[in-house]
């Protein structure tokens, strides 16, 4: 069933709600006009291409999304990202670079629908939420720094790292043009100003026509302000983009990027509109196919690689967007302003352009993450500005793989030290404890409960061993009992059950039995398959602490009484002889 059709399905969908969709629509569509243009420069390709984007895309996705707000389209991370990896194989705004930006958003599409054909929407949580915001925030200030050139208004080399780029314009600030750069900051105050005033106003928008009214009327072109002139009417024609076998391989880390990380966002933006509205369920699995299916198709109408945009999507919501008719709405006013629209975009300043990405990058930049961060959890702040820094410096491609990679250290190293916990029981109740967190609580000499808080595999298990024996070890008088409490013990694999062997045969020459308590089915399952049950004997497995426990003590008693009795008779025999 294709998701737009269940918004039918009920016939609850009203007048009253397609106007709400109505207003929403026009609402975005103003808002997205001057976006998709100015994001359009910023991936490389003329500004009809961020347009062309905003139709066919943003039509499939209204029928296959499960997102009734998400609003998909040309955005300033993807723009980047793009520009990035395919500026290494071709020079922007030529013809070649935009064949491959195309034939890269067929590829981003078709990884997608694979991925949500064999449902491995899953994969997306490879990459943690710290290196997600400190590669973000590293990308805003590469985008910041790359529209230095259309606000300030003067040429800066084409430098690989952000460093030389800023250096070079404090050098040669003498060289800006102060026209470019009155109105680049005009044009972020009034946008800022109007945003605080009201979200939903298209800021944008009026500074847009506002300043392309001026550099008509006092040709400002003529002073050095640059403009983006001829935009060609008409819409997108079909077409095939130029697809060969070694370009694919060359632009697989981008592609692999881009869909990542602009799923990602994707996902997190629907996700934040399903728990706000509470009136639709979000598919991941669907979610993957529909941008997959809007990517693939729209390659074909020549749009370039668009995702969800939060501003937007956000913007949608508070405009009265109850379904995906609202982006319907949207994307035919894209359609009236490339039919009748395009001759009024030749004198657009390209400075305000780059007010328009400045404005949105600025909030990109994850201040209060960092700070939450560090605060929180050193090891996740770490990760983040590791994953900033190497974004900054080696660039976007390299940066989230840096990210991703040390993450995968972190885990691998927490994961290989898992938390190992001494219980003791505290007096009066029947709750057993970490005794680093009550010191004062009862610890048995005759027992040792130790409580294991991870799967058991072969990362960990050389570490389980060895804090097991140190735990033995360190008893002044060797315990008669180790109690096991597996309750957080949710796997092991064949080396954790070696390791587990060799703690009983350990065990077991010191005359220790091993006790063991909580183990979950699937647990039991694997340990009765090895033999490892029969070995320690069903009898020493128990479902509480306080079951094995008492079992421990009364064993004891039994232990005592006997002894007792043994001594006893011992001294009467000795009596009578």
């Amino acid at each position: 069933m294709i998701p737009f059709l269940l918004i039918f399905k009920k016939k609850e969908y009203n007048s009253a709600i397609l106007k709400s969709d109505i207003l929403a629509g026009i609402t975005v569509g103003v808002i997205l006009i001057p976006q998709a243009i100015a994001y359009a420069l910023l991936m490389g390709v003329p500004a009809i291409y961020g347009l062309y984007a905003c139709l066919v895309p943003l039509l499939l996705y209204a029928f296959f999304g499960t997102s009734r707000q998400l609003s998909i389209g040309p955005v300033a991370v993807t723009a980047i990202l793009v520009m990035s990896g395919v500026s290494q194989l071709a020079d922007p705004f030529s013809d070649k670079f935009i064949s491959l930006v195309l034939f890269t958003g067929f590829l981003i599409g078709v990884l997608q629908i694979i991925m949500s054909v064999l449902r491995m929407g899953f994969l997306v949580n490879l990459i943690s939420q710290p290196v997600i915001s400190g590669f973000i925030s590293a990308a805003a200030i590469i985008i910041i720094v790359s529209q230095l050139e259309e606000g300030l208004g003067m040429t800066i080399p084409d430098y690989k790292y952000t460093h030389q780029t800023i250096g070079y314009v404090i050098g040669h600030f003498s060289n800006v043009n102060w026209i470019t750069l009155a109105i680049c900051i005009g044009s972020i105050t009034v946008i800022v100003i109007l945003k605080k005033w009201k979200r939903s106003f298209p800021g944008a928008l009026t500074v847009l026509v506002i300043t392309t009214l001026l550099t008509y009327v006092f040709n400002l072109k003529e002073k050095g302000l640059a403009i983006i002139q001829d935009v060609p009417s008409g819409l997108p024609s079909f077409s095939i983009p130029e697809m060969n076998y070694d370009t694919m391989v060359t632009l697989i880390p981008t592609v692999l990027t881009v869909t990542f990380i602009g799923y990602v966002g994707s996902i997190g933006i629907a996700k934040s509109m399903e728990m706000k509205n509470r009136d639709h369920i979000i598919r991941p699995n669907q979610e993957l196919l529909a941008l997959g299916i809007a990517k693939v198709i729209g390659a074909f109408f020549q749009a370039v690689p668009s995702s969800g945009s939060y501003s937007r999507t956000a913007i949608n919501d508070e405009a009265g967007a109850k379904t995906t008719v609202s982006s319907i709405i949207a994307a035919i006013m894209v359609i009236l302003s490339l039919l009748f629209l395009t001759s009024f975009f030749y004198y657009i300043p390209k400075s305000t352009l780059a007010a328009i990405i400045l404005v949105s990058v600025f909030g990109l930049i994850n201040y209060s993450e960092a700070k939450y961060l560090f605060s929180l959890r050193r090891r996740d702040f770490i990760v983040m500005i590791i994953t900033f820094l190497g974004t900054l410096i080696f660039g976007v491609e390299n940066g989230i793989f840096i990210g991703v990679l040390l993450s995968f250290v972190f885990l691998q190293y927490y994961s290989a030290r898992p938390h190992i916990a001494e219980l003791v029981n505290i007096p009066g109740t029947m709750y057993y404890r970490n005794i680093n967190r009550f010191p004062d609580a009862v610890q048995s000499k005759e027992y040792l409960i130790i409580r294991f808080d991870n799967q058991l595999y072969f990362g960990n298990s050389g570490y389980f061993k060895d804090t097991i024996f140190k735990y033995v070890s360190h008893r002044d008088v060797h315990p008669k009992f180790l109690i096991l409490d597996n309750t957080n013990m949710h796997d092991i694999d064949s080396t954790g059950l070696h390791v587990l062997e060799d703690i009983h045969q350990y065990l077991e020459d010191l005359d220790i039995q091993l006790l063991m308590v909580g183990t979950i089915g699937p647990v039991r399952d694997f340990l009765k398959r090895s033999g490892f049950t029969d070995k320690l004997g069903k009898d020493y497995y128990y479902l509480t602490i306080s079951n094995a426990v008492d079992y421990a003590e009364n064993r004891m008693e039994h232990e005592d009484i006997h002894e007792a009795a043994v001594q006893f008779n011992q001294k009467r025999r000795s009596f009578l002889d």
